[in-house]
């Protein structure tokens, strides 16, 4: 058993070693531009809940569905464009830069990966829909914030 314990050791650092250095130079400049992305970001500042957007204003953001065809295709918010989560940031050129991009997927989890892609690769215009579609649904979507306003004035 300790043998092949030291065989499996033997083959990943032999792995390791092979892998060419310029990926390793590939990687530090990602890093690089993650760490600025973090230093400057703010708490949630990326995140907005679907009771803060009025129902007049949701014309204003270029709302993005991030789930798979299929998702999207069984429901998804009106007005959304689909554009499957790991695929954002290779087609951003096709997302408005005078328009706030609104992304959101099932829960907010893939979209806020394909959301800090993009603000790292220079997008600053672009939110998460806290909770997805799923919470939008949950909250009354469009009409959330209008619901949300009721009960905060009882």
């Amino acid at each position: 058993m300790k043998s092949a314990s030291v065989f499996i050791s033997l083959i990943i650092a032999v792995a390791v070693l092979a892998v060419p250095t310029d990926s390793y130079a590939e990687d530090k400049a990602a890093i690089a531009a993650m760490e600025a992305y973090f230093d400057f970001s703010e708490y949630e500042s990326g995140t907005i809940l679907p009771e803060q957007i009025h129902a007049d204003d949701w014309k204003k953001f270029y709302v993005v569905d991030t789930r798979d065809a299929e998702q999207f295709q069984k429901a998804h918010i009106p007005g959304a464009v689909n554009i499957e989560w790991r695929k954002v940031l290779g087609q951003r050129s096709k997302l408005p830069h005078d328009k706030m991009v609104l992304l959101y997927c099932n829960t907010g989890t893939l979209s806020s990966q394909a959301a800090m892609a993009l603000r790292v690769a220079g997008m600053e215009h672009v939110r998460i829909l806290q909770g997805g579609f799923t919470e939008w649904k949950a909250k009354g979507g469009f009409e959330a914030n209008r619901i949300a306003s009721k009960k905060s004035a009882k």
